[in-house]
């Protein structure tokens, strides 16, 4: 499939229509937003959108989606707007489809297929990739005949008694088929990658915190805020697709992975979370999410949601979770308000860009990941300057004092750093 919009083969942005339908159990207003939503999706694809509609109905038209009669005015008015894309706001069947290219006489893309473009020009690693281009094919599979008109069969002769041979559509699906099966192969051995780092990790005993929530909610901001990492971070939807793992040293001292991940959105087509498994590992594996909300949205109560939804279905919705209502230097006196506390009472409230609330947030996470430590009394001679460096960075020291015999340490160590001060351990506490 054609990326959508290629400004390097493209000399002139693609000009785009909205369409999205109103059923009967949605309100007018559930359907503008996400309208409002498919217009910054393809804006971050690149293109221009010159207009939208928005029909009533009972349910979608098996045939259009739409109905026929407003199909055909809003072809008229997208021809008038010389529009090069037809965006519908949910999938379309494969008939839907190809009715609707013979009615619009233009190409017809829906939701699914945008964010699939979308992420296919985002990937940068090798998994990324694979990820994206297994979705892409997984929907492309059953919309094959959109493109090929040559599908007559190929003709029986000698040495091919067994019938008139298989379609050039048969032969397209064959391929598609192995080609999904080779990816799905592939991936696997990823998963087998990622798993034997995630043991790597797991033998320092470091617990592992994963930042989810709905794209554009500030996650990478706050990911490099906290970590000295270089994520990429843009004003757009789904401007990071590939996890980052750094280390994040607490207050406690003691030394935690903080994962970020890619965003959530409604209506994430479902071959991409199973395609995604892979790298939505890190967030199933996690010990602590945290679920950053752009408290400063109107729609922050539908992203909340649309999160859950996605967690729940990859496995995760039962991991303890500390929400962090981000972007709160954008409200009145940066308070989220009562409604957000009363329903959210344990809640962080940061500004990722200007490290407001970031002493709170790296409290609570020192409390919500404190791993299992030895509290005991350690002795470490004079003149072992070294080691008692040593202690300060893998302990918490909680008490210390000199005498004669040496430095006297009330400390909280990890279980895989007791060999280490083994030999001057004193007693248990």
């Amino acid at each position: 499939m054609k990326a959508l919009l290629s400004t390097e083969i493209q000399q002139q942005t693609e000009r785009v229509y909205l369409i999205g339908v109103a059923l009967r159990q949605q309100s007018t207003a559930e359907v503008e937003e996400s309208l409002d939503e498919l217009h910054e999706l393809a804006g971050t694809a690149g293109g221009t959108v010159v207009g939208r509609a928005l029909q009533r109905l009972e349910h979608p038209h098996p045939a259009t989606y739409i109905g026929t009669g407003k199909a055909d005015q809003l072809k008229l008015i997208c021809q008038a707007e010389d529009v090069d894309t037809v965006i519908f706001d949910d999938e379309l069947s494969p008939a839907q489809g190809r009715n609707l290219e013979r009615v619009f006489e233009c190409k017809i893309l829906d939701r699914t297929a945008l964010i699939l473009d979308i992420f296919g020009q985002r990937a940068q690693t090798r998994e990324g990739k694979l990820q994206v281009e297994l979705a892409r094919l997984r929907h492309l599979l059953p919309r094959l005949t959109r493109y090929w008109t040559h599908l007559s069969r190929q003709k029986g002769g000698i040495g091919m008694r067994g019938g008139e041979g298989e379609t050039q559509l048969e032969a397209d699906r064959r391929k598609v088929q192995e080609r999904i099966d080779k990816l799905g192969r592939e991936l696997i051995e990823v998963r087998r990658q990622r798993s034997t780092q995630r043991q790597g990790r797991q033998r320092h005993q470091w617990p592992l915190a994963s930042i989810v929530g709905y794209t554009n909610a500030g996650k990478s901001t706050l990911f490099n805020a906290l970590t000295g990492a270089a994520v990429l971070e843009e004003d757009q939807l789904f401007a990071t697709l590939d996890p980052t793992t750094r280390r994040l040293r607490l207050p406690t001292n003691q030394n935690v992975l903080l994962s970020d991940t890619v965003g959530f959105i409604r209506k994430l087509p479902h071959q991409l979370v199973e395609a995604f498994k892979a790298t939505l590992d890190e967030v199933v594996q996690a010990d602590l999410l945290l679920h950053v909300v752009d408290v400063s949205s109107p729609r922050a109560e539908e992203q909340i949601a649309a999160v859950n939804t996605v967690l729940e279905e990859i496995g995760a919705h039962t991991k303890p979770t500390l929400t962090v209502f981000n972007k709160i230097d954008l409200l009145e006196n940066g308070d989220p308000g009562p409604a957000w506390r009363n329903t959210h009472p344990e809640a962080a409230c940061v500004s990722a860009r200007t490290g407001r609330g970031f002493d709170a947030l790296m409290a609570e996470l020192g409390t919500r990941l404190r791993p299992v430590r030895e509290f005991v009394e350690v002795v470490i001679p004079h003149g072992r300057a070294a080691l008692v460096s040593r202690l300060h960075e893998v302990g918490q020291v909680v008490e210390s004092k000199f005498d004669g015999e040496g430095g006297r340490f009330k400390v909280r160590i990890p279980p895989y750093c007791r060999a280490e001060f083994a030999p001057y351990i004193r007693r248990e506490l």
